[in-house]
């Protein structure tokens, strides 16, 4: 067989590259003699750089803000013009030093990232593609426009620029499904906590209307990656699809034209994978090719009949394979290699 392996990244344990090579390397263990063709993907959350920089182009470096006191190394890419940040590159959940906390969760901030775009405007890119997921902060952006030096300033230096948001989540900036109440929890926020950021992101969406005539916090998008969605939409920013996005790049209905079966994968297949999410998405392209589509997950919580409804032949759990959390996660490479022989071995 032909086979396109394709996942997004395992959270915070393995990236999107890495797990590709790790379920080649238990696929091929156990059937040497089929073809793999690795295209690793992204939604625009953790790893949406080293994805797309397997395309080509200059991956730079720049020492920015990160998302508590220390700076960090933050990688971006520019191929041409075109530049490409990466949101978890400064304020991501992997760069708090520990565990996300009430403290962190108020304090963690956007403002590495728009050093990095500062940077990208600085290398002469005319269009900048802007990740968004797997932030540690639910800031709206502020910090971000900050660094940008305002709105006023921000907006003139983005004025000639097309700033494209590459997001897969629909959230909006406020509310019951807003930035603060669905993904404050996992950025450590407390009942507490949140109260607190909900409301610095209700005046945050009344400082973006008055200066930039927009009211944002209501779109599609507008909550992606701690609120900084609801920013980039203010400064002109125009949502796509983080996943249709990398599709595109990568040439993935080209590929999927000529396999015969799709090995994609993610931390959790849950229910938000079911939003038009990578996973899905993949297993919805797949489909127009008449190409099945197998998920291995670190864990899955979907029932069967979800997991057939969705697109998906079968979904396999690390985290079952492993016989624990604390297995799946520590040893993520080696338990996602032999998961993958395993399903091989039975194909």
């Amino acid at each position: 067989m032909r086979v396109m392996i394709a996942p997004d990244s395992f959270g915070e344990t393995l990236t999107a590259v890495q797990a590709a090579h790790a379920i080649a390397d238990g696929w091929a263990s156990a059937r040497p003699q089929d073809d793999l063709v690795l295209m690793p993907q992204s939604d625009g959350g953790p790893g949406f750089v080293d994805v797309l920089a397997t395309r080509g182009g200059d991956v730079r470096t720049e020492y920015v803000s990160g998302p508590l006191v220390d700076s960090v190394d933050a990688r971006w890419l520019l191929v041409g013009s075109t530049a490409f940040v990466e949101v978890a590159q400064a304020c991501g959940l992997g760069l708090l030093g520990g565990a996300p906390d009430p403290q962190t969760s108020l304090s963690a901030h956007s403002r590495g990232v728009g050093e990095m775009i500062d940077a990208a405007l600085g290398a002469g890119a005319t269009t900048v593609v802007v990740g968004l997921g797997g932030s540690s902060c639910t800031d709206g952006g502020r910090g971000m426009v900050r660094a940008l030096g305002g709105l006023g300033e921000a907006m003139s230096k983005l004025r000639d620029v097309e700033l494209v948001v590459a997001s897969d989540v629909e959230n909006p900036l406020l509310g019951p499904l807003g930035a603060a109440a669905v993904f404050g929890p996992q950025k450590g926020a407390d009942a507490a906590a949140l109260d607190v950021l909900e409301d610095r992101n209700a005046d945050w969406a009344e400082v973006l209307r008055a200066v930039t005539g927009k009211a944002v916090d209501e779109r599609d998008g507008a909550g992606a990656a701690g609120g900084i969605g609801a920013a980039l939409l203010a400064l002109g920013g125009r949502r796509r699809s983080g996943a249709e996005l990398v599709a595109e790049y990568t040439d993935q209905d080209a590929v999927l034209g000529d396999v015969d079966l799709v090995l994609t994968g993610e931390g959790k297949f849950d229910s938000q994978s079911l939003r038009g999410k990578l996973v899905t998405a993949l297993a919805s392209a797949g489909g127009r090719f008449s190409v099945r589509t197998v998920v291995l997950a670190g864990q899955v919580v979907l029932t069967d009949r979800q997991v057939a409804d969705a697109g998906v032949t079968a979904a396999h759990s690390v985290t079952e394979f492993a016989g624990s959390v604390d297995v799946a996660m520590s040893d993520a490479r080696n338990q996602l290699t032999a998961l993958a022989a395993r399903v091989a071995s039975d194909w």
